[in-house]
């Protein structure tokens, strides 16, 4: 779209969860960009009045130009809900809802309504329960799209991880850390990092998989015969890539001076460092897709849907990102 103002669509995410408060939250202050709920106005409406906040609920046109979201006022594309909703408690019944919400919201990504897709959490269990066989938003993201390789980049301030392997049990790694897909990460991380972070020459450090790096064989085999050869080639094909480091002390301060990125092999080898430094400010951004997709970086958090008490620093920051990643590719196409 590459509108002046971006527009930027947020989907609610299980409706029984914090997504729709924390949206509320983030809906009291303006921004330099339109925010589109993708969710049930009722809901909203509801939630807000049962948290005694003062929102104004516009409906979107898909037609109109945007328009910079003001403070005390949502423009929300309305799906309503199947059943009621208790903020808490899981429905089975509202689950093909959820994904409703992404289907809709997707699909205006890819006929230029939004510039961005921002996504509150889902709860994978209750989407499962409803007899929908769901892994995560990623996944099914790329199967909408058509992303062949999506790549998983959680972002805390100046720190991204970015993973070659995500949702695997641990066992299951090894066998997955090929050259191929080490190659292809790094190829997407890099991309991404120049066309939508703005970075004209990334550094990306890539982590082996075995404690120490391997030490040369000794501690397994690899990051010589996997890791070692993908960076090369990237190197060759004049990628700023580095590695492999061993995952314990890449995460010093002084070695992550002048990095742009780290690659990580798996998900609990990356993603602890980050969430430890950014927790609840962090974000997680979807590569590899034709659109621009940020999210939270937690749960549906059920003990604190309606309490208030939920913290929106996460959405808050998946917004900031998603529009700066929005007025970023903008200014990159021709």
């Amino acid at each position: 779209m590459a509108a002046a103002i971006p527009r930027i669509a947020i989907t609610t995410g299980e409706p029984a969860g914090v997504g729709p408060e924390l949206i509320l939250e983030i809906a009291r202050q303006p921004w330099p960009a339109e925010l589109v709920v993708v969710g049930d106005a009722r809901l909203l409406a509801s939630r807000a009045r049962a948290l005694g906040r003062q929102i104004g609920i516009a409906e979107f046109t898909p037609g109109a130009p945007p328009a910079a979201s003001r403070a005390g006022r949502i423009v929300v594309a309305d799906l309503p809900l199947p059943a009621p909703v208790v903020a808490g408690r899981l429905d089975p019944r509202n689950g093909p809802w959820v994904l409703d919400l992404l289907r809709e919201a997707c699909g205006g990504c890819q006929q230029g309504w939004f510039d961005a897709l921002v996504t509150a959490p889902v709860h994978k269990g209750v989407i499962n329960d409803a007899g929908i066989p769901f892994t995560g938003h990623t996944e099914f993201l790329a199967r909408l799209t058509g992303g062949q390789t999506p790549v998983m980049l959680l972002v805390a301030g100046t720190l991204r991880v970015a993973l070659v392997t995500t949702h695997l049990p641990l066992k299951a790694v090894p066998a997955a850390i090929t050259r191929e897909r080490v190659e292809t990460t790094a190829r997407i991380l890099d991309d991404s990092l120049r066309r939508r972070f703005g970075l004209p020459s990334p550094r990306i450090v890539v982590l082996g998989l075995n404690p120490h790096a391997g030490e040369s064989g000794h501690l397994g085999a690899e990051e010589i015969e996997q890791i070692t050869p993908a960076i090369a080639s990237l190197r060759a094909a004049g990628l700023a890539v580095t590695g492999p480091a061993p995952a314990d002390t890449a995460f010093i301060e002084a070695n992550l001076e002048g990095v742009d990125a780290v690659l990580a092999m798996f998900h609990d080898q990356g993603l602890p460092v980050l969430k430890h430094r950014g927790f609840g400010g962090a974000v997680n951004v979807t590569l590899g897709l034709p659109i621009i997709r940020t999210s939270v970086d937690h749960g549906t958090a059920l003990d604190l849907a309606g309490t208030g008490r939920a913290d929106a620093g996460s959405l808050r920051a998946a917004v900031e990102l998603a529009i700066s990643m929005a007025v970023t590719a903008a200014m990159q196409s021709p």
